[in-house]
């Protein structure tokens, strides 16, 4: 896949994510768990690699920021989980490697950078596992979301018309 062809995607994939933030959050505390978010890493992963991954799930947040329905937690909680999602997936080619990158990610790594962030950007205290139940069952979810739709996508020949061609 061309690069621009790999923006376009990642930046759709965004789209995607930031439009469905308006209705589908669950509230927890100071943050705001976000299952599409997780379901477009694990996407993004496996049709994109990890540095696009992580790039849409970056401008996701950015957007959620400025548009006042995300709080300043998405970024570890989504950046870590793309990450991780895409190497995951690049070492194995299985998108349940993504999904496991997705969880491990999220609820691992994120959970655990997002108790200084809270700490420093909200002014709230919480314990060091405070953030891993709820981002583990928002991941949980998005990444099972995700893996559905990868079974079935490449069907309806989504994003992979360039398979074959040279470019």
């Amino acid at each position: 896949m061309r690069s621009i062809q790999k923006l376009t995607a990642a930046a759709m994939l965004s789209a995607i994510a930031v439009i469905s933030s308006h209705v589908l959050f669950i509230p927890f505390g100071p943050a705001k768990a976000f299952p599409v978010q997780h379901l477009v890493n694990v996407i993004a992963a496996v049709w994109l690699g990890p540095l696009p991954a992580v790039g849409s799930a970056l401008l996701t947040s950015v957007l959620r920021n400025l548009l006042g329905i995300g709080t300043v937690l998405a970024f570890p909680g989504s950046l870590f989980g793309a990450l991780l999602a895409g190497l995951l997936y690049r070492r194995w080619k299985k998108p349940a490697a993504a999904a496991a990158g997705e969880w491990i990610g999220t609820s691992g790594i994120g959970a655990l950078a997002a108790v200084p962030v809270a700490e420093f950007f909200l002014g709230v205290k919480s314990g060091a596992f405070y953030f891993v139940l709820p981002f583990f069952l928002s991941s949980l979810c998005g990444g099972l979301i995700g893996l559905l739709l990868l079974k079935f996508l490449p069907h309806a020949k989504v994003m992979h018309q360039d398979k074959n061609k040279a470019g």
